[in-house]
């Protein structure tokens, strides 16, 4: 009896075209790694491999390659010890596949807890507590992006994420004044996410205008890799600066204590199929704590299969400020599962189940 690694491929169809200021997604491909033992199959650990066009270092032609021939090497070594075959694939080197590291690391936790998609026990997998989130508001024209804000001010969402940069600047800023005008600073906390843009030479002009509204923060003002531009952005911007794409590619320790210590940002964000896993976010978060960096936890377009394990993950810390984890709702054909919404709030509802038969 050995364990076996296989994939499979589930192309996940968008319901609208997703706008960033980076372009247009209609599908996403997720890559589910199932580790299990050959003689019992019953019991397998899940994993979502999800690299994002334009995004993720390790979205290439031959990533899929890079899974089959992970997986045909991984099951010739024919362990039949799970402690054995954890240790194999904890030892192997995929800096340059960030998202596949996430995978395999989710799938040796579900399997080590039976295989029932139950990553870490926590009051929110016991259906105890939910994790406060927020609201995601798309770019699309002014109509599109207005019909997103008014639903999710009626589902009861008291933080709203709005991805700015690709419309034109004062329109944008009409419907930030619309907002609020619908809800108040005390009522409502709003996010900005630029995507990086915002050139060096405009951005605080247009921070110090966007921060007539009472913004939480704003994500990547500029583009990333630019460390002097930004450290004058962080210490002089009057609205609280996110890292997002910044933390993309930076793996080594060193490195990411030289980019904390000389930008000195507000918040970062953590996106685990981005940086590596759960564990190398941890690491993140550690080294932003010790220097008074406030961070929060993003999902990254992922199915529900991901969306699962990083909201499991982020339910082990306490006195949350809202999570980006509402994006499961964003696809024709995710994976039913129990995860659900409520007035602002992703809860793990344990009486509806996982579905069972996935196929692309």
């Amino acid at each position: 009896m050995a364990f076996q690694l296989l994939f499979s491929r589930h192309n996940l169809q968008f319901k609208f075209d997703a706008r960033t200021s980076r372009g247009s997604l209609t599908s996403h491909t997720a890559y589910y790694m199932k580790l299990s033992e050959t003689k019992n199959p019953e019991i397998t650990g899940w994993g979502e491999a999800a690299p994002l066009e334009g995004l993720s270092v390790d979205f290439r032609p031959d990533f899929e390659a890079k899974v089959e021939a992970f997986c045909q090497t991984f099951n010739a070594q024919k362990h039949s010890v799970f402690s054995d075959a954890e240790s194999w694939i904890r030892e192997q080197e995929l800096q340059e596949l960030p998202a596949l590291k996430f995978a395999l690391e989710t799938a040796l936790f579900d399997y080590k807890n039976g295989g029932r998609k139950i990553i870490f026990d926590t009051d929110f997998t016991r259906d105890e507590a939910g994790i406060p989130i927020n609201g995601l508001v798309w770019m699309g024209d002014e109509k599109f992006m207005q019909q997103q804000i008014n639903q999710k001010l009626e589902q009861g969402y008291t933080c709203l994420k709005l991805k700015i940069g690709g419309l034109d600047f004062e329109t944008e800023l009409k419907m930030l004044a619309s907002v609020r005008e619908m809800a108040s600073p005390e009522k409502l906390q709003i996010r900005l996410d630029a995507n990086g843009a915002f050139s060096p030479k405009e951005a605080l002009e247009k921070l110090g205008r966007l921060s007539e509204f009472s913004i939480h923060s704003l994500e990547q003002p500029i583009k990333p890799n630019q460390y002097a531009a930004m450290q004058k952005i962080c210490a002089e911007s009057p609205v609280p600066i996110a890292l997002d794409e910044e933390l993309i590619g930076v793996m080594e320790p060193a490195a990411q204590e030289k980019m904390l210590d000389q930008i000195r940002p507000q918040f970062i964000i953590l996106k685990p199929t981005l940086v590596g896993g759960l564990e190398a976010s941890k690491k993140w978060i550690d080294l932003a704590e010790k220097r008074n960096i406030g961070w929060w936890i993003t999902s990254a377009l992922e199915s529900n299969i991901g969306l699962n394990a990083i909201a499991q993950f982020t339910s082990t810390f306490s006195d949350l400020i809202p999570q980006g984890l509402g994006t499961g709702q964003l696809y024709h054909n995710n994976i039913a599962s129990p995860l659900l919404i409520e007035k602002g709030y992703l809860f793990y509802r344990k009486n509806l189940g996982w579905q069972t038969e996935i196929s692309d």
